[in-house]
């Protein structure tokens, strides 16, 4: 079964043919990060404009590189949710024309379970081979602990099957993508932020600040997470958490915010890993790519893991071309009327 999968909730437009939910055939990706950097941020705007400028020829060169035609396309996927709603509505209308054009079955995907399936995908040539061990190996079987951390979501879940989570854990304010991103701006770091950061902090001392951890002392707060109080320390309140003899340089500056970001997100991961007695960790989304975070796992060697190729941690069309295949595997597809959704309540903490 060969899928055709295409993914916009954001600022990639990107589309991917994936052979049997495993096999990439194609992987294609445009991104806008000249068009959104001097913003330091995504503006949705600009983004949903310029998906609509570059979808057909995006889906033009992943058919191409896959040398099929249309006619070879045995389904179609795009991500539905959640996301930006005009990028996904490009995405998604584009899919729905596509679909009903070849008469095959369409697919509406949710980005979150997509990015923990992005590990099942093999590969493929193009992986770097100074990728850790993680990133190799059989797909996990399930259960197992799912780790989803990006711009957007800071998510730690119990994964059933592909398309079966409990959320264990999120955030209460801010993502932690969005605590790197929002540091690097305040400091010209660059963009996007994550990246920025984990590159500048290579050099520097990650124990100059010592930067306060949140408090979430009641139990139903076990494995959440929350970033806003050290976003705000690293931002605003700097020099109180300085070390006596550090210097405020931006490497010192970058390597001690990266390491309490991740250590907290670490801590909060391995107790779920203890209390639920499930000893494989699956990460996904664009912090998974983060080069501290896969160490700081690594580390414990007693943790079946598993990450993404670096290039599949980002938004992907083939993440949601894998996934999409065991929908329609099972007999499973979206109706042409199927819409977008900014949001899915489950991967937010519902304020009281």
């Amino acid at each position: 079964m060969r899928v055709l999968g295409i993914e916009s909730s954001c600022d990639e437009c990107a589309a991917a043919v994936v052979e049997d939910g495993s096999r990439i055939l194609s992987d294609v990706v445009a991104t806008q990060i000249p068009f959104h950097e001097k913003y330091q941020g995504v503006v949705p705007e600009i983004a949903s404009r310029k998906h609509s400028e570059w979808i057909y020829g995006v889906v033009e060169q992943a058919l191409a590189e896959a040398r099929l035609g249309p006619g070879d396309i045995d389904g179609v996927a795009a991500t539905s949710r959640p996301g930006l709603i005009g990028s996904l509505l490009v995405g998604l209308c584009f899919a729905k024309g596509f679909a009903w054009a070849i008469d095959k079955p369409l697919v509406g995907v949710n980005h979150i379970l997509a990015h923990l399936y992005a590990s099942r995908l093999e590969a493929g040539p193009s992986a770097a081979p100074a990728e850790d061990v993680a990133t190799a190996g059989p797909p996990m079987e399930y259960p197992f602990i799912g780790l989803l951390v990006s711009g957007g979501h800071s998510i730690i879940c119990k994964v059933s099957d592909f398309d079966e989570i409990e959320v264990l854990g999120t955030t209460i304010d801010d993502a932690v993508g969005e605590a790197f991103d929002k540091v690097s701006k305040h400091y010209g770091f660059g963009y996007p932020g994550g990246a920025a950061i984990d590159k500048l902090a290579q050099g520097g001392d990650d124990t100059a600040f010592a930067f306060p951890v949140p408090y979430l002392h009641k139990g139903e707060h076990r494995y959440d997470l929350s970033y806003s109080g050290l976003k705000t320390a690293c931002v605003r309140q700097l020099e109180l958490f300085r070390r006596p003899g550090a210097e405020s340089t931006p490497a010192n500056i970058a390597a001690s915010f990266q390491k309490a970001a991740i250590d907290l997100l670490v801590s909060r991961l391995l107790r779920a890993v203890e209390d639920t007695g499930l000893r494989r960790v699956v990460a996904g989304g664009g912090v998974a790519a983060n080069s501290y975070l896969r160490r700081s796992l690594a580390a414990h060697s007693d943790i079946e893991l598993r990450f993404p190729p670096l290039r599949l941690c980002g938004d992907n069309g083939a993440m949601v071309a894998g996934i999409a295949c065991k929908y329609l595997e099972r007999g499973e597809s979206s109706g042409l009327d199927c819409g977008v959704s900014a949001r899915v309540p489950i991967f937010r903490r519902l304020q009281a």
